[in-house]
């Protein structure tokens, strides 16, 4: 599979999901995974919305490198595509808010909220994260007529600038 088709696979599974998976690690080194609504800005950062209390938020503060998956659960079993990304996640400072949110709540869809910066600081509840991925991968179904080699694989994408 061309580095271009694949780029479009990622494009294509990123626009077309709303919700990440993204894994944490515990104290205790066990994993903790975690759905949360999604937006990105140009394929490579990744941002969503959280309490700083959430056990995810607690684990990527103490350990900020994460992994993730972006996935349509809905596809039939033959259809399947998925992105894995890993990276390093952390809660945005309050002196990077309104850049912040401009570029995490430019594309929003099916009925999402944007947040100002006064939502995301001093005494109020919520948090906005970041992912900054600098691995991206997708899934190959094993059986795929075209690029299957007999068991599910990962192949790695360069998505450079977009």
């Amino acid at each position: 599979m061309s580095n271009t088709s694949l780029r479009e696979m990622v494009i294509r599974v990123i626009d077309g999901n709303r919700y990440m998976t993204i894994g944490t690690t515990e104290s205790d080194g066990s994993a903790r995974v975690s759905p949360v609504y999604v937006s990105h800005d140009r394929y490579n950062d990744f941002y969503w919305v959280s309490s700083p209390d959430a056990t995810h938020s607690r684990n990527l503060r103490a350990r900020p490198q994460v992994s993730a998956v972006i996935f349509d659960s809905t596809a039939a079993v033959t259809s399947t595509a998925a992105v894995y990304l890993s990276g390093r996640a952390e809660e945005i400072a309050e002196a990077e808010l309104a850049v912040a949110c401009e570029r995490a709540f430019l594309h929003l869809s099916g009925g999402a909220q944007a947040f100002t910066p006064d939502d995301l600081r001093g005494a109020t509840p919520l948090r906005l994260y970041r992912l900054r991925a600098d691995r991206h991968a997708v899934h190959i179904r094993g059986r795929d007529p075209v690029f299957g080699r007999g068991v599910d694989t990962r192949q790695v994408v360069t998505i450079g600038d977009l």
